[in-house]
């Protein structure tokens, strides 16, 4: 029997994203809910109970209050907010996390979906610290570039329909160092000081660049920057999606690469006193609905590639 899906909050970015990477699978179900409907608590409730998995694509309050409808042990849920990602009972969705992290995504009831900014810092950070390269109390930068559409369709909305003269320039913002993502890259990583992280969006649609940037002589080992770059190789060696490159011939490094896709490309740059590790990905494909596409397909059993990409 082909395993029931519903998407709730399918007309937001996410939740488009995720339909259309769904739409024409003919492996799964996904049960409809007409727009009349969409905010009706009962017929969701309806719909979450009757479902085998359902994404929550909400702001998180009503992420939180939609994982409470559920009144059956079979429902199993992928959370695309932040509402659950520091959450002990949720599964963190970062497949290449670990050799351990397939699994327990494979047999999880509930799966918290990565945050973009937080996607390239901890595919950077977490295995530098696995390694015992990174200390604990390292004092991490961290510069991340992204397209537009990590705002939502209010910033997608004001760049396409009425922009001003200030948003053909980069923008940075966060800057009181309370983002969002910090909680869950400190939860994660298990750092015991908070990167400072500066974020910065452009007038381009979609793609991001998340770099850190590290002084070799206060890492452990004093290594150089050809060996963080093969030490990340060899972490990451045999994954689908993640994969580690030296630094581009031309020296520049696009933050519209890998669109569409669910693919993420991590480049070790340097000069041996100091290294930039930098994970380029699509925020709406690695980011956000492609990854949890892919979460979806390890919950089920199901190919690990199959609709990840537009």
């Amino acid at each position: 029997m082909k395993p029931k899906i519903f998407i709730d909050g399918q007309e937001g970015t996410t939740g488009l994203q995720i339909y259309d990477r769904l739409k024409n699978r003919d492996d799964i179900v996904l049960l409809p809910i007409g727009d009349s409907k969409r905010k009706d608590v009962s017929e969701r409730k309806k719909m979450i109970n009757k479902a085998d998995l359902v994404f929550l694509c909400l702001p998180d309050a009503a992420a939180r209050e939609s994982a409470a409808l559920v009144e059956n042990d079979k429902t199993r849920f992928i959370d695309a907010s932040t509402a659950h990602r520091t959450h002990k009972d949720w599964v963190y969705g970062f497949p290449e996390l670990s050799k351990e992290q397939r699994p327990r995504i494979a047999n999880a009831q509930r799966v918290a979906n990565p945050g973009c900014h937080a996607t390239g810092f901890i595919a950077a950070v977490f295995p530098l610290i696995q390694l015992s390269i990174l200390p604990l109390d390292y004092p991490v930068t961290c510069f991340s570039f992204t397209g537009y559409s990590g705002g939502g369709k209010t910033m997608i909305r004001a760049y396409e329909d009425r922009p001003t003269p200030e948003m053909y320039a980069p923008r940075l913002y966060g800057l009181e160092q309370r983002h969002k993502h910090l909680p869950e890259i400190v939860y994660v990583t298990g750092l015991t000081r908070a990167p400072v992280f500066c974020p910065a969006v452009d007038d381009y649609y979609s793609g991001m660049a998340v770099t850190i940037m590290l002084h070799n002589d206060l890492l452990d080992g004093k290594p150089s920057t050809e060996e963080i770059r093969e030490k990340l190789a060899d972490y990451y060696e045999g994954e689908r999606f993640v994969k580690v490159t030296a630094e581009l011939g031309n020296g520049m490094l696009e933050s519209n690469w890998g669109v569409c896709t669910n693919a993420m490309e991590i480049t070790v740059s340097g000069n041996d006193d100091s290294t930039t590790v930098t994970a380029r990905f699509d925020n709406l494909g690695k980011g956000a609905s492609g990854a949890a596409v892919q979460n979806m397909n390890i919950m089920l059993g199901m190919n690990e590639e199959d609709g990840v990409n537009l």
